[in-house]
């Protein structure tokens, strides 16, 4: 009788579990491990598009970056794994709303080993294009083709308009609004003005040089940037302020080129600011439903005269808010500054603890920043009104900054949970 109590017993746990593996959903049977993740919005405004970031060093340690998802509830979101990127290195998703006071709790699912690549939208995009095939002639670049690479080690021989790189240098954009600077001893950020959502860059500067100064079916260049810090260009504050014009040498590496999240990290060795020498590194990162470029800064020693800011324009008015001691303060500029004579937004936005003052020069409205042990960041943005459904009118876009001011000084409050 025993015997037969045992076996009963045997059997219904084989049943059983069966019966739990019947009902377990596809994500389970291709992913069986799993854990969860709390996230919270910890302010009473509502929040779109919000990056969640999961530190490479806090999730699960027998975590399988190749075959993973992340999921809220039953529902799939778009996320990546971050190898290259030294800020933001390991899981990376944006959430496509989070309400008022709202608290979610994802699930995320793996499998220890083996590989499942998931395709999903692709909103982010970092690249850098040069020629190759051809030959250098004096400071101009003769021949070739553009080829797309992830590393560049700056020849000594480029300059501005070398005809080198594709428009100029390292681009990277979300659905919203792509940027570039020049990769040369302009060292300055641009703006792509974009009329779709879907990726462009990869478009920009083939069918002629610099096409994209006039209208095309998915934007253009909206900004002219000449002899100023265009929009958040590093600069070293003298007697005005002076751009990484002239180094040693420059690498620049495309550190992530995602779905939802892209980066690029540029060294500059030798930085000579006419009053010290550096070196410099500057990475900069976007995200899926953002116009932010978040730019982080390190420097060798203790550089107090670190500056950035904005193109002085006669068509553009200048506004600024100081941040209060827990906050983040701007300066922007607002009017028909585009390239396209229509209404252009840019600004700088930075925390309490890393302002000094406003100021100006010839050319740019600056603000100067103060580093920590040689770090600095600050966010950069750009608002035209031709992109889709874009901010069209100053009030606008001086609503719009503000809420991104109170989103970075009460970011989304996210919580690994323990298996």
């Amino acid at each position: 009788m025993e015997l037969i109590r045992v076996m009963k017993n045997i059997i219904y746990s084989i049943l059983i579990t069966g019966l739990i593996a019947s009902c377990a959903s596809p994500e389970e049977k291709e992913f069986p491990e799993s854990f969860t993740v709390t996230v919270k919005n910890p302010s009473g405004v509502d929040r779109s598009d919000v990056m969640i970031h999961l530190p490479f060093d806090k999730v699960t340690a027998d975590f399988n970056s190749s075959a993973f998802i992340v999921l809220d509830e039953s529902v799939e979101i778009p996320s990546q794994y971050n190898k290259s990127d030294q800020d933001y290195k390991g899981i990376v998703l944006v959430l496509d709303n989070l309400k008022a006071n709202e608290t979610k709790i994802l699930t995320v699912r793996y499998k220890k080993e083996g590989e499942s690549k998931r395709t999903y939208t692709k909103r982010t995009q970092a690249e850098l294009s040069h020629k190759v095939g051809g030959e250098w002639k004096e400071r101009e670049y003769i021949g070739g083709e553009f080829k797309n690479v992830d590393f560049l080690r700056v020849p000594p021989e480029h300059k501005d308009h070398s005809w080198f790189i594709r428009y100029e240098g390292p681009g990277w954009e979300s659905d919203k609004v792509g940027y570039r600077f020049y990769l040369d001893q302009r060292n300055a950020v641009d703006v792509f003005g974009k009329k779709v959502t879907e990726p462009v860059l990869q478009k920009a500067g083939l069918d002629g040089f610099d096409s994209y100064h006039e209208l095309q079916a998915w934007g253009m260049d909206v900004l002219k940037v000449a002899k100023s810090l265009g929009v958040g260009s590093i600069g070293y504050l003298d007697t005005a302020a002076v751009r990484v014009e002239v180094t040693d040498s420059v690498t620049c590496r495309v550190t992530e080129n995602g779905d939802v999240y892209s980066s690029i990290l540029t060294n500059y060795y030798g930085w000579n600011t006419r009053k010290v020498k550096t070196d410099l590194a500057s990475r900069l990162t976007i995200h899926a439903g953002s116009r932010l470029t978040h730019c982080i800064i390190d420097v060798t020693g203790e550089l107090d005269n670190l500056c950035t800011g904005l193109i002085k324009d006669s068509k553009a008015e200048r506004f600024s808010k100081e941040a209060n001691e827990s906050g983040y303060g701007y300066l922007a500029s607002y009017g028909k500054q585009s390239l396209n004579n229509d209404n252009l937004g840019i600004a700088v936005l930075f925390s309490y603890d890393k302002f000094m003052e406003f100021t100006n020069d010839a050319n740019s409205h600056i603000v100067k920043l103060k580093p920590n042990q040689g770090k600095l960041d600050y966010y950069l943005v750009a608002a035209w009104e031709g992109e889709h459904e874009g901010i069209k009118t100053k009030e606008e876009f001086i609503a719009y900054l503000d809420k991104v001011a109170a989103e970075l000084a009460t970011p989304v409050q996210v919580t690994i949970n323990k298996k």
